[in-house]
C-alpha cells in the first residue's frame, strides 16, 4: 500500500496533525492491511468491525481508539468513502482517574534523589511550571523570559503556543544548569544526535531508576509531576481557569480554548517550587 500510505501521510499532514499522531495513524492503517493481506481500497465496513473486535480483544482501550481514528480518516478522508464507517462506533473513553500527587515533602526527596544536573533541572522544570514531558526536554532557550518570569512553550499539545509561569527558584536552577553545561545550539537540554533535544525516553529511564532510589512508595511518573503542580497551584489559592491556561488544558467550551492568560497575570504568579523549604510549604504536605 505504498502509494496508498504516501497518500494518506500527505492528508494527515495538510489536517495539521502531529508527527506521532500520524505515525500512529498510520501504524494502524498498517496493521489493518497486514491482518487480512490485503489493501483497504479492496475493503470495507465488514473487515472494519472484524478488526476492530479483533484489536479491543488484543490491544487497550487506547489503541483500538487510535485505530478507530486511523480507518476513519483513511476512509473518509484519503479514501473518500465515508459509507464504510456509518454506523461504526468509535470506542468511548474510560472515566479519568484521580491522578497520583506527590506532596511537598516528597517533591523534595525527589530532586534529592537526582544527582545528574540536566536530569534534575528538567525534574524540577516539570514541577515548577507544571510541562509535559516533551515540553521540558524540548524547551528552547530563547523560550525562557527572565524579564517578565514567564516561559513560552510552543508548539504544546493541539499544536498551541502558551505561556506559563517560571518562578525565582526555577529561574535560578535554569541558570545554575546553563552556566555550568553550556548548551550548544537552540534547547536547552541537547541530546546525544548533535542539533536535537534529549529525548523523552532517554529522561524517563533517568527519572524512573531515581524514583526508585527515593523510594516514594508511589506509582510516580514525569507526569505526575505537572499533576502535583496543578494540585499544588489550587491549593495555594490559584483559580481553576488561570491554572488550566498555564498547564495548556483543553477547555470543556471549544471557544475559550483560544483565551490565553494575560501576560502580566504569569509574571505575578508564585510557583509551588519557590515555597518548597519555606514557611509555606506546609501547605504542599
Amino acid at each position: 500500500m505504498g502509494k496508498l500510505r504516501d497518500q494518506m501521510s500527505k492528508d494527515l499532514e495538510l489536517r495539521g496533525l502531529r508527527p506521532t499522531t500520524r505515525s500512529r495513524y498510520l501504524l494502524g492503517v498498517k496493521n489493518f492491511a497486514a491482518h487480512f493481506m490485503k489493501s483497504p481500497e479492496e475493503m470495507g465496513r465488514e473487515e472494519v468491525r472484524s478488526f476492530l473486535d479483533h484489536v479491543a480483544s488484543e490491544q487497550s482501550l487506547s489503541t483500538c481508539r487510535v485505530t478507530w481514528c486511523a480507518l476513519n480518516f483513511l476512509y473518509t478522508q484519503t479514501l473518500n468513502r465515508p459509507e464504510v464507517m456509518d454506523g461504526i462506533i468509535r470506542p468511548r473513553s474510560p472515566k479519568r482517574k484521580t491522578p497520583v500527587v506527590v506532596s511537598g515533602t516528597e517533591m523534595e526527596e525527589i530532586l534529592r534523589a537526582i544527582p545528574s544536573l540536566k536530569h534534575r533541572t528538567i525534574t524540577m522544570l516539570l514541577y515548577g511550571a507544571g510541562l509535559r514531558v516533551s515540553e521540558g526536554c524540548r524547551l528552547e532557550i530563547a523560550c525562557i523570559d527572565s524579564r517578565r518570569n514567564a516561559l513560552l512553550i510552543k508548539d504544546g499539545k493541539g499544536g498551541l503556543d502558551r505561556y506559563t509561569i517560571l518562578g525565582p527558584r526555577l529561574l535560578e536552577g535554569l541558570r545554575h544548569y546553563y552556566r555550568i553545561v553550556r548548551p550548544r545550539g537552540k534547547y536547552l537540554f541537547p541530546g546525544m544526535i548533535p542539533g536535537k533535544p534529549i529525548t523523552v525516553g532517554a529522561y524517563r529511564n533517568y527519572f524512573y531508576r531515581a524514583i526508585a532510589d527515593a523510594k516514594i512508595g508511589k506509582a510516580v511518573t514525569p507526569h505526575t509531576l505537572r499533576h502535583s503542580c496543578g494540585t499544588h497551584l489550587l491549593e495555594l489559592g490559584i483559580n481553576l481557569r488561570t491554572i488550566q491556561v498555564l498547564l495548556g488544558h483543553a477547555s470543556i467550551r471549544s471557544t475559550t480554548i483560544y483565551t490565553k492568560v494575560a501576560l502580566k497575570t504569569v509574571s505575578q504568579l508564585q510557583s509551588p517550587l519557590d515555597i518548597l523549604g519555606t514557611s509555606r510549604a506546609d501547605v504542599l504536605g
